[in-house]
C-alpha cells in the first residue's frame, strides 16, 4: 500500500523563525503478537528555529499524556520519530491523538489503524529520505536488509558535562555505490536532543560514514539549563535506522534504555 503523506516536506515560502510545529501520523504496522505499532513524526515549519515544548497542556496525548513524544523540535520535517504500541483489541474507530501548541497555534494528529495507512520497512525507507537525521541515501527497499544494532550510554554528569558513547553494527546492506558515485554509504551514528528544558550541546554530533565495520561515536554533552534530558543516538545504514535513548539529569548520574 502507498503511504499518503499528511503534509509535504517543503512547500511555499520559507521562514527562519516564528512558525508553528505540527505533529504528524506516519502510519501503522501489525506486530506478531496481534498488537499494532503507530508511528508519529513532526513538521517544524521554521528553517532555523528549534523549539522546546515540555510535556503538559501544550504537548500531550489524550488519556496517557506521555506517549514517548519529543519535547525538543528541530527545524524541518522529521519522519518516524517515535512509535506507540496499541493492543490487538484496537479497532478502526479507536484513535491515539497528539496535541501540540507552538507560537499560539494548536495542531492535532490522530493515529488509527485504517488499512490505507498500513506500512512496513520498505515504505519507511521510501517515505523518509527528506529527514536529514536519517541520512537515507538508498531509498530502494532490500528485503534482506536488517536494522542496524545500536547501544549507548552516558557517564555521570560532572561540572555540567557528560560523555556519551554509542556503538553500532550493521549487516553490510545496502552495499556502497561504485566509487565516485553518489554520497558516502555505510553506517553512521548521530546524537540529538530528544527531550529536555533546552538543547544539549553535543560535540561531535555525527560520526564518519563507515562501511563494513562497527562504528563508535564518543561525544561530550553539556547542558545550558539544569533538568532532565533524553538524548538519542541514531544509527543509519543509509536505508534503515535504529535509535537508542539515554536519560540524563544535569548534575547527577545517567540511566539508559
Amino acid at each position: 500500500m502507498a503511504l499518503r503523506a499528511q503534509m509535504p516536506y517543503s512547500v511555499g515560502v520559507h521562514y527562519a523563525r516564528g512558525q508553528d510545529v505540527s505533529p504528524t501520523f506516519e502510519g501503522w504496522e501489525p506486530n506478531a503478537d496481534g498488537s499494532y505499532s503507530l508511528y508519529f513524526g513532526y513538521y517544524n515549519r521554521n528553517s532555523e528555529e528549534e523549539l522546546d515544548v515540555p510535556l503538559g497542556p501544550a504537548n500531550h496525548f489524550d488519556g496517557d499524556a506521555d506517549q514517548g513524544q519529543p519535547t525538543h523540535f528541530y527545524a524541518g520535517r522529521h519522519w518516524f520519530v517515535f512509535k506507540r504500541v496499541v493492543p490487538k483489541k484496537w479497532t478502526q474507530n479507536d484513535r491515539l491523538t497528539w496535541t501540540l501548541t507552538t507560537h499560539g497555534k494548536t495542531s492535532v494528529s490522530k493515529g488509527w489503524i485504517q488499512p490505507e495507512w498500513e506500512i512496513d520497512k520498505a515504505l519507511i525507507t521510501k517515505n523518509s529520505p527528506g529527514d536529514p537525521f536519517l541520512r537515507i541515501t538508498n531509498s530502494t527497499p532490500n528485503a534482506n536488509n536488517k536494522l542496524p544494532e545500536i547501544t549507548a550510554s552516558a557517564s555521570a554528569v560532572m561540572a555540567g558535562k557528560t560523555t556519551l558513547t554509542a556503538n553500532a553494527t550493521d549487516d553490510g546492506i545496502p552495499k556502497p555505490s561504485p566509487a565516485g558515485k553518489g554520497r558516502p554509504e555505510g553506517l553512521q551514528i548521530r546524537w540529538i536532543t530528544y527531550r529536555g528544558p533546552a538543547k544539549a550541546l553535543i560535540d561531535p554530533e555525527v560520526s564518519p560514514v563507515v562501511y563494513g565495520q562497527p562504528v563508535k561515536l564518543e561525544a561530550s554533552a553539556s547542558f545550558p539549563v539544569p533538568g532532565a534530558y533524553r538524548l538519542r543516538a541514531i544509527a543509519t545504514d543509509g536505508s534503515l535506522f535504529s535509535t537508542y535513548d539515554v536519560d540524563v539529569t544535569a548534575g547527577s548520574a545517567a540511566s539508559s534504555k
